[in-house]
């Protein structure tokens, strides 16, 4: 279950992505802390308290990741996330425009718990995020 203190990480760079969440969180009443992360290693970096960044402690109930990343893939970002002890078991859903077979089993191999291509209308995205979010509710 998600509580509304429970804060989510966005890994995304895109801005208008990143505004489209945003907006669909709201629009689904969902007023959880966002932290986001415009990169791999950026996040890395957050959970960890690395590298200049204020760790996020409690680790966030959900983290929302995008594939196609600059720096550090998504994919990259899964390796050194399940490798870590004290991270391995966050929830992780990927929310990308990937949809390569090759790139969901790939995500599937890090234990993701869900694989969301982006819906290319704003309607569709919220819709997406309603179901996202309903597995915490």
């Amino acid at each position: 279950m998600l509580n509304r203190d429970e804060t989510i990480l966005l890994v995304e760079d895109d801005r208008v992505d990143i505004m489209t969440v945003q907006r669909a969180l709201k629009k689904n009443k969902i007023s959880n802390p966002l932290r986001i992360a415009r990169t791999g290693l950026e996040a890395l970096n957050i959970l960890r308290g690395k590298a200049g960044q204020e760790k996020l402690s409690p680790p966030p109930a959900l983290i929302l990741l995008d594939l196609n990343l600059p720096k550090m893939s998504g994919i990259e970002f899964l390796q050194e996330l399940r490798k870590d002890p004290k991270l391995q078991a966050l929830r992780i859903i990927v929310l990308t425009s990937s949809n390569e077979p090759k790139d969901r089993a790939a995500a599937f191999e890090y234990e993701v718990d869900d694989y969301i291509v982006k819906p290319h209308s704003f309607d569709e995205f919220t819709r997406a995020m309603a179901t996202i979010l309903a597995l915490w509710d």
